[in-house]
């Protein structure tokens, strides 16, 4: 998506500086202490606490900063009134490059194994990285609507960033998709942007906070459909117009628009772990207060485990638990 790209491209890092990061093979035999996997607050987080602890540790992540920078407007961060989301994220990196751990950025986690009292961690590129315990801070990522004409029109006016594309939609018709934080902020950035915003929400009310559903009706920009489905984004080369029924009725009704913002929630990014630790029925990683999974030496903190409030502090927090517990079982394991 090419709006996505130049955005983050002001963030994420460029070849030559993941070329610096690069890990290199590690005397006898390349085992670490720690795998860390997933480089937003959650995980970085743990790599500073490791990094304190001595603990000889690789952070493995697709990307830098995760779901944060996706966020234009961060307000409840301790420490900062006002701070964007790659602002923050761009503060954690900062710290995060002032201990010795080895970062793997650009990999993609794809299977981790378990062998006796060691884990190997296998990228979709075919690295390998074993380690005597690890963290999985994965994250999640948008859930899509899947309905016809969603996928042949991403990037073509079907977006699941409005931080990120948000400024490519100045003076069109656009709709957003959910009745959550994540919908109303996204409606709330392009108030100042879009002519007019269709916010389109299966739910018959919202679900977001007070403070920004009170910014959003408060425009006389914005027209709300509670209480309906997307059945069509439609158009040919780029988006033309949605479909969408009422819940309780056979009645359609076509609503031209140029860009589909869809904001209905994210999806734990756990597939390559499950059948290895227990997953509940959203695909969140069962821990318990420890970050500790069912398997001992594997632990899991942020947005991909079944702790509850997803929120950037929170998962900084348990961040720092996980890596203490990973402290404390590799102690344990050494006496």
């Amino acid at each position: 998506m090419e709006g996505k790209l130049l955005e983050l491209d002001l963030f994420l890092p460029k070849e030559e500086e993941l070329a610096e990061e690069e890990p290199q093979p590690l005397p006898g035999g390349g085992l670490y202490d720690l795998i860390i996997i997933g480089a937003g607050p959650a995980g970085m987080t743990a790599t500073v606490y490791a990094a304190r602890k001595k603990l000889r540790t690789v952070l493995i992540s697709i990307d830098l900063g995760g779901q944060p920078v996706l966020t234009s407007e961060i307000e409840n961060y301790m420490g900062y009134q006002y701070i964007t989301g790659q602002e923050l994220m761009a503060k954690f990196h900062e710290q995060v490059r002032r201990f010795p751990i080895e970062l793997a950025i650009g990999e993609e986690a794809r299977e981790l194994a378990v062998q006796g009292k060691q884990f190997t961690l296998t990228t979709s590129r075919g690295k390998k990285f074993t380690g005597r315990s690890v963290v999985i801070a994965s994250g999640k990522r948008s859930r899509p609507l899947n309905v016809p004409g969603e996928k042949e029109l991403v990037g073509r006016g079907v977006t699941y960033c409005a931080t990120c594309d948000a400024p490519l939609f100045g003076g069109m018709d656009v709709a957003v998709i959910g009745g959550g934080n994540s919908a109303l902020t996204a409606a709330a950035d392009l108030l100042s942007i879009a002519n007019r915003i269709y916010i389109v929400n299966f739910a018959p009310s919202w679900q977001g906070d007070p403070v920004l559903v009170e910014k959003v009706e408060g425009s006389d920009k914005v027209e709300k459909f509670l209480g309906y489905e997307v059945m069509e984004i439609q158009g040919k080369d780029r988006v033309s117009g949605i479909a969408i029924e009422p819940r309780e009725a056979a009645e359609t009704i076509a609503l031209p628009v140029q860009g589909v913002f869809i904001e209905i929630g994210l999806i734990p990014n756990s597939e390559f772990v499950r059948g290895v630790v227990a997953v509940n029925s959203a695909g969140e990683i069962e821990v318990d207060r420890h970050c500790q999974t069912n398997v001992p030496g594997i632990f899991a903190a942020g947005d991909v485990t079944s702790v509850p409030e997803k929120q950037i502090i929170v998962a900084a927090g348990e961040g720092a638990k996980a890596a203490l517990g990973a402290y404390g079982y590799l102690l344990e394991q050494r006496g």
